[in-house]
């Protein structure tokens, strides 16, 4: 007779409004490109106030395909570091929802790995990337809530966006 037992791993879900630069987590998540580059968006802040560090290191370690995801130093930051994950191949372009959840698997896949405990997301592919709000939260929060950490605990949403916010809390309400 074969024996068995299952561990059930627990992921909390916090959703923030603020600045993804004053959460309280091991990592944050940049929305990246392909190639990169820190232009705008959340990225251009992260670069800004973190340090032209940020965008050489990731930069380097391009082309980072749609679905994967690179770690760098978070510069100036308060942070361990950064996880680049794009949500799109080229700076600016319009993204889809698909590239949304590929980007969030990759991210989470990733802080996993590291054994990062905490993880904090802004809105992925919501701004230069021009996908519905109500769109990228159902996204984001189907993937957090599908994967099966070893590592993370602690999954924060943070957003200055009001209507960024209060879809994450819809899409948690409806999956929940």
């Amino acid at each position: 007779m074969a024996c068995g037992f299952s561990i059930i791993f627990f992921m909390e879900i916090r959703v923030v409004k603020g600045s993804l630069l004053e959460v309280e987590s091991e990592v944050i998540v940049n929305p990246a490109n392909s190639q990169g580059y820190m232009g705008g968006g959340v990225a251009g802040v992260i670069k800004k106030v973190g340090g032209e560090e940020i965008e050489r290191e990731a930069v380097s370690k391009a082309p980072i395909p749609v679905g994967e995801a690179v770690f760098t130093t978070a510069g100036r930051l308060k942070f361990k570091g950064v996880i680049h994950s794009p949500t799109m191949e080229e700076p600016a372009m319009r993204t889809t929802e698909e590239k949304v959840r590929k980007a969030v698997r990759a991210a989470l896949k990733l802080a996993d790995e590291m054994c990062f405990r905490s993880v904090a997301f802004p809105g992925m592919g919501t701004g230069v990337g021009r996908v519905p709000k109500d769109v990228a939260a159902r996204a984001m929060v189907d993937e957090i809530m599908s994967f099966k950490p070893r590592c993370v605990k602690e999954v924060i949403l943070a957003d200055i966006d009001e209507e960024m916010v209060e879809e994450w809390k819809k899409a948690l309400e409806e999956i929940g």
